[in-house]
Protein backbone atom coordinates (compact mmCIF):
# COMPACT_ATOMS: atom_id res chain seq x y z
CA UNK A 1 0.00 0.00 0.00
CA UNK A 2 1.44 3.36 -0.98
CA UNK A 3 1.15 6.56 1.04
CA UNK A 4 -1.48 7.75 -1.43
CA UNK A 5 -3.47 4.55 -0.86
CA UNK A 6 -3.33 5.00 2.92
CA UNK A 7 -4.45 8.60 2.68
CA UNK A 8 -7.46 7.64 0.59
CA UNK A 9 -8.35 4.52 2.55
CA UNK A 10 -10.20 6.04 5.45
CA UNK A 11 -12.94 3.60 6.30
CA UNK A 12 -15.10 6.51 7.40
CA UNK A 13 -15.36 7.52 3.74
CA UNK A 14 -16.34 4.00 2.66
CA UNK A 15 -19.59 2.14 3.12
CA UNK A 16 -18.32 -0.72 5.24
CA UNK A 17 -15.91 0.17 7.99
CA UNK A 18 -14.42 -2.74 9.90
CA UNK A 19 -12.46 -2.34 13.11
CA UNK A 20 -9.43 -4.46 13.92
CA UNK A 21 -7.28 -4.63 17.01
CA UNK A 22 -3.62 -5.10 16.12
CA UNK A 23 -1.54 -6.29 19.07
CA UNK A 24 2.18 -6.75 19.23
CA UNK A 25 3.96 -9.07 21.60
CA UNK A 26 6.93 -8.00 23.70
CA UNK A 27 10.38 -8.18 22.12
CA UNK A 28 13.86 -8.54 23.57
CA UNK A 29 15.23 -6.04 21.05
CA UNK A 30 15.99 -2.57 22.38
CA UNK A 31 14.46 0.17 20.19
CA UNK A 32 16.76 2.73 18.63
CA UNK A 33 16.13 6.34 17.58
CA UNK A 34 15.36 5.42 13.95
CA UNK A 35 12.54 3.13 15.14
CA UNK A 36 10.87 6.03 16.95
CA UNK A 37 11.19 8.26 13.88
CA UNK A 38 9.75 5.65 11.49
CA UNK A 39 6.97 4.70 13.90
CA UNK A 40 6.10 8.37 14.38
CA UNK A 41 5.74 8.80 10.61
CA UNK A 42 3.58 5.67 10.36
CA UNK A 43 1.29 6.80 13.20
CA UNK A 44 0.96 10.29 11.70
CA UNK A 45 0.07 8.81 8.29
CA UNK A 46 -2.61 6.50 9.69
CA UNK A 47 -4.03 9.25 11.91
CA UNK A 48 -4.25 11.71 9.00
CA UNK A 49 -5.97 9.02 6.89
CA UNK A 50 -8.58 8.49 9.61
CA UNK A 51 -7.59 4.82 9.96
CA UNK A 52 -5.95 4.88 13.40
CA UNK A 53 -8.52 5.20 16.20
CA UNK A 54 -6.27 4.52 19.21
CA UNK A 55 -2.81 3.23 20.00
CA UNK A 56 -0.76 2.61 23.10
CA UNK A 57 1.59 0.46 25.10
CA UNK A 58 0.55 -1.90 27.87
CA UNK A 59 2.12 -2.51 31.25
CA UNK A 60 3.71 -5.95 31.44
CA UNK A 61 1.86 -7.12 34.55
CA UNK A 62 -1.77 -6.20 34.72
CA UNK A 63 -4.45 -7.65 36.95
CA UNK A 64 -6.58 -10.71 36.20
CA UNK A 65 -10.17 -10.73 37.46
CA UNK A 66 -11.91 -14.10 37.28
CA UNK A 67 -15.26 -15.42 38.42
CA UNK A 68 -16.23 -18.99 39.24
CA UNK A 69 -19.35 -20.14 41.06
CA UNK A 70 -20.19 -16.57 42.05
CA UNK A 71 -16.75 -15.94 43.58
CA UNK A 72 -14.54 -13.14 42.23
CA UNK A 73 -10.76 -13.55 42.38
CA UNK A 74 -8.25 -10.79 41.66
CA UNK A 75 -4.67 -11.82 40.84
CA UNK A 76 -1.73 -9.54 40.10
CA UNK A 77 0.33 -10.34 36.98
CA UNK A 78 2.50 -11.09 35.13
CA UNK A 79 0.77 -14.20 33.82
CA UNK A 80 2.90 -15.38 30.91
CA UNK A 81 6.49 -15.24 29.84
CA UNK A 82 7.42 -11.68 28.90
CA UNK A 83 7.79 -12.64 25.22
CA UNK A 84 4.20 -13.97 25.22
CA UNK A 85 2.58 -10.86 26.72
CA UNK A 86 1.00 -8.11 24.63
CA UNK A 87 3.19 -5.00 24.75
CA UNK A 88 1.15 -2.60 22.63
CA UNK A 89 -1.92 -2.18 20.48
CA UNK A 90 -3.49 -0.17 17.68
CA UNK A 91 -7.23 0.04 17.02
CA UNK A 92 -7.80 0.66 13.33
CA UNK A 93 -10.82 1.09 11.10
CA UNK A 94 -10.35 -0.12 7.53
CA UNK A 95 -12.36 -1.56 4.66
CA UNK A 96 -11.13 -5.15 4.82
CA UNK A 97 -9.14 -7.79 6.65
CA UNK A 98 -6.59 -7.60 3.83
CA UNK A 99 -6.06 -3.89 4.50
CA UNK A 100 -5.59 -4.60 8.22
CA UNK A 101 -3.03 -7.29 7.41
CA UNK A 102 -1.18 -4.93 5.07
CA UNK A 103 -0.92 -2.35 7.86
CA UNK A 104 0.35 -5.05 10.22
CA UNK A 105 2.97 -6.01 7.61
CA UNK A 106 4.10 -2.39 7.37
CA UNK A 107 4.29 -2.20 11.17
CA UNK A 108 6.39 -5.39 11.37
CA UNK A 109 8.77 -4.02 8.71
CA UNK A 110 9.34 -0.97 10.90
CA UNK A 111 9.81 -2.78 14.23
CA UNK A 112 11.61 -5.86 12.93
CA UNK A 113 11.46 -9.43 14.19
CA UNK A 114 8.58 -10.37 16.44
CA UNK A 115 4.91 -11.27 16.42
CA UNK A 116 1.70 -9.33 16.05
CA UNK A 117 -1.91 -10.50 16.22
CA UNK A 118 -4.76 -8.93 14.22
CA UNK A 119 -8.34 -9.56 15.36
CA UNK A 120 -11.62 -8.13 14.12
CA UNK A 121 -13.55 -6.09 16.70
CA UNK A 122 -17.30 -6.71 16.73
CA UNK A 123 -19.88 -4.20 17.88
CA UNK A 124 -20.58 -0.52 17.34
Amino acid sequence: MSDADAEGSSAKEGDSAVRYLMMTKASDAAPDESLYVEMGKFVEELTAAGVLLATGGLEPGGVRVTSADGEITVTDGPFAEAKESVAGFALIEVRSKEEAIELARRFRKIVGDGESVVQQVFGP
